[in-house]
Protein backbone atom coordinates (compact mmCIF):
# COMPACT_ATOMS: atom_id res chain seq x y z
CA UNK A 1 0.00 0.00 0.00
CA UNK A 2 1.48 3.69 -0.74
CA UNK A 3 1.01 6.20 1.58
CA UNK A 4 -0.38 8.68 -0.70
CA UNK A 5 -3.84 6.58 -0.35
CA UNK A 6 -3.44 6.72 2.99
CA UNK A 7 -3.02 10.29 4.01
CA UNK A 8 -6.31 11.34 1.62
CA UNK A 9 -8.54 8.11 2.97
CA UNK A 10 -7.81 9.16 6.41
CA UNK A 11 -8.74 12.79 6.09
CA UNK A 12 -11.62 11.89 4.61
CA UNK A 13 -13.01 9.93 7.16
CA UNK A 14 -11.67 12.72 9.61
CA UNK A 15 -13.50 15.48 7.91
CA UNK A 16 -16.98 13.65 7.39
CA UNK A 17 -17.35 11.66 10.86
CA UNK A 18 -16.42 15.09 13.13
CA UNK A 19 -18.04 17.03 10.63
CA UNK A 20 -21.02 15.56 12.33
CA UNK A 21 -19.75 15.50 15.28
CA UNK A 22 -19.34 19.32 15.75
CA UNK A 23 -22.82 20.62 16.54
CA UNK A 24 -23.41 18.41 19.10
CA UNK A 25 -20.23 19.59 20.70
CA UNK A 26 -21.17 23.27 19.77
CA UNK A 27 -24.45 23.04 21.32
CA UNK A 28 -22.52 22.54 24.67
CA UNK A 29 -22.59 18.93 25.31
CA UNK A 30 -20.62 17.69 28.47
CA UNK A 31 -17.37 15.60 27.28
CA UNK A 32 -17.14 12.18 28.77
CA UNK A 33 -14.84 9.41 28.95
CA UNK A 34 -12.75 6.64 27.03
CA UNK A 35 -13.29 3.19 25.97
CA UNK A 36 -10.30 1.38 24.70
CA UNK A 37 -10.76 -2.62 24.08
CA UNK A 38 -10.98 -5.03 21.59
CA UNK A 39 -13.34 -6.30 19.30
CA UNK A 40 -13.45 -9.69 17.58
CA UNK A 41 -15.04 -10.64 14.86
CA UNK A 42 -14.66 -9.41 10.79
CA UNK A 43 -12.74 -7.45 11.54
CA UNK A 44 -10.27 -8.37 14.40
CA UNK A 45 -8.52 -5.56 16.37
CA UNK A 46 -8.80 -2.79 19.01
CA UNK A 47 -11.81 -0.54 19.48
CA UNK A 48 -12.21 3.15 21.13
CA UNK A 49 -15.01 5.01 22.07
CA UNK A 50 -15.38 8.94 23.45
CA UNK A 51 -18.35 9.64 25.04
CA UNK A 52 -19.22 13.18 23.97
CA UNK A 53 -22.95 13.13 25.81
CA UNK A 54 -24.52 11.01 28.04
CA UNK A 55 -26.54 9.84 24.79
CA UNK A 56 -23.72 10.31 21.85
CA UNK A 57 -20.09 8.98 21.48
CA UNK A 58 -17.64 8.44 18.34
CA UNK A 59 -16.75 4.70 18.17
CA UNK A 60 -12.96 3.85 16.23
CA UNK A 61 -11.86 0.82 15.06
CA UNK A 62 -8.24 -0.21 13.95
CA UNK A 63 -8.45 -3.89 12.98
CA UNK A 64 -7.55 -6.54 10.61
CA UNK A 65 -9.33 -8.62 8.54
CA UNK A 66 -8.72 -11.96 8.08
CA UNK A 67 -10.79 -13.33 5.42
CA UNK A 68 -9.85 -14.33 2.07
CA UNK A 69 -7.66 -11.25 0.54
CA UNK A 70 -6.90 -10.03 4.51
CA UNK A 71 -6.98 -6.67 4.74
CA UNK A 72 -6.48 -3.51 7.68
CA UNK A 73 -9.55 -1.36 8.45
CA UNK A 74 -9.98 1.68 10.02
CA UNK A 75 -13.65 3.13 10.94
CA UNK A 76 -14.53 6.01 13.10
CA UNK A 77 -18.86 6.17 13.61
CA UNK A 78 -21.32 8.79 15.37
CA UNK A 79 -23.35 6.91 17.56
CA UNK A 80 -26.47 7.72 19.66
CA UNK A 81 -27.57 5.42 22.56
CA UNK A 82 -30.82 4.59 24.08
CA UNK A 83 -30.98 3.82 27.38
CA UNK A 84 -34.69 3.37 27.66
CA UNK A 85 -35.17 0.21 25.92
CA UNK A 86 -33.43 -2.47 27.74
CA UNK A 87 -33.54 -1.98 31.76
CA UNK A 88 -31.34 -4.21 34.08
CA UNK A 89 -30.90 -4.69 38.14
CA UNK A 90 -26.85 -3.51 37.88
CA UNK A 91 -25.29 -1.37 34.86
CA UNK A 92 -26.73 0.11 31.90
CA UNK A 93 -27.60 -1.47 28.58
CA UNK A 94 -28.13 0.52 25.94
CA UNK A 95 -29.02 -0.18 22.46
CA UNK A 96 -26.88 2.22 19.76
CA UNK A 97 -27.12 3.28 16.27
CA UNK A 98 -25.24 5.18 14.27
CA UNK A 99 -23.58 6.20 11.05
CA UNK A 100 -19.96 6.33 9.86
CA UNK A 101 -17.27 5.51 7.18
CA UNK A 102 -14.05 2.90 6.78
CA UNK A 103 -10.89 2.81 4.92
CA UNK A 104 -9.60 -0.76 4.08
CA UNK A 105 -6.54 -0.81 2.12
CA UNK A 106 -5.82 -4.64 0.52
CA UNK A 107 -3.32 -5.82 -1.16
CA UNK A 108 -1.07 -3.35 -3.78
CA UNK A 109 -2.38 -0.08 -4.06
CA UNK A 110 -3.96 -0.17 -7.64
CA UNK A 111 -7.54 1.00 -7.85
CA UNK A 112 -9.65 -2.62 -9.27
CA UNK A 113 -12.02 -3.70 -7.48
CA UNK A 114 -10.26 -6.56 -5.05
CA UNK A 115 -7.13 -4.72 -4.23
CA UNK A 116 -5.90 -1.25 -3.08
CA UNK A 117 -7.65 1.50 -0.64
CA UNK A 118 -11.63 1.29 -0.98
CA UNK A 119 -13.78 4.26 1.13
CA UNK A 120 -17.46 3.33 2.44
CA UNK A 121 -20.16 4.16 4.91
CA UNK A 122 -21.16 2.23 7.93
CA UNK A 123 -24.70 1.73 9.69
CA UNK A 124 -24.13 0.68 13.10
CA UNK A 125 -26.91 -1.05 14.89
CA UNK A 126 -25.24 -2.74 18.81
CA UNK A 127 -25.31 -2.91 21.95
CA UNK A 128 -23.63 -2.78 25.45
CA UNK A 129 -23.20 -3.31 28.57
CA UNK A 130 -21.91 -0.91 30.82
CA UNK A 131 -20.92 -2.85 33.90
CA UNK A 132 -21.31 -1.07 37.24
CA UNK A 133 -19.48 -2.77 39.70
CA UNK A 134 -15.97 -2.90 37.09
CA UNK A 135 -14.60 0.48 35.11
CA UNK A 136 -15.54 -1.61 31.71
CA UNK A 137 -18.30 -2.48 28.62
CA UNK A 138 -18.76 -5.57 26.57
CA UNK A 139 -20.41 -5.00 23.58
CA UNK A 140 -21.96 -6.43 20.13
CA UNK A 141 -22.41 -4.55 17.33
CA UNK A 142 -23.40 -5.17 13.13
CA UNK A 143 -22.61 -3.22 10.65
CA UNK A 144 -23.26 -3.10 7.28
CA UNK A 145 -21.11 -1.22 4.89
CA UNK A 146 -21.49 -0.03 0.96
CA UNK A 147 -17.69 1.29 0.08
CA UNK A 148 -18.10 3.84 -2.52
CA UNK A 149 -14.60 3.68 -3.79
CA UNK A 150 -12.84 2.68 -6.27
CA UNK A 151 -16.56 0.28 -6.72
CA UNK A 152 -19.56 0.29 -5.38
CA UNK A 153 -20.58 -2.96 -3.52
CA UNK A 154 -21.66 -4.12 -0.39
CA UNK A 155 -20.18 -6.16 3.08
CA UNK A 156 -20.73 -6.96 6.41
CA UNK A 157 -18.88 -6.14 10.03
CA UNK A 158 -19.55 -7.30 13.13
CA UNK A 159 -18.26 -8.43 16.09
CA UNK A 160 -17.97 -8.74 20.11
CA UNK A 161 -15.98 -6.66 22.16
CA UNK A 162 -15.22 -5.62 25.63
CA UNK A 163 -13.49 -2.27 26.40
CA UNK A 164 -11.77 -0.50 29.70
CA UNK A 165 -14.13 2.39 30.72
CA UNK A 166 -11.04 5.56 31.66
Amino acid sequence: MRKSAFIPGLILLVVSVGSWAVPVAAAGADTGTWELGIILGEPTGLSAKYWMTTNTALDFGAAWSFGENGNFHLHCDYLYHNFDIFKVDEGSLPLYFGIGGRIRFEGDDTMDKDHGTHVGLRLVLGIEYLVAAYPMSIFFEVAPIVDLAPATEGSMNGGLGIRYVF
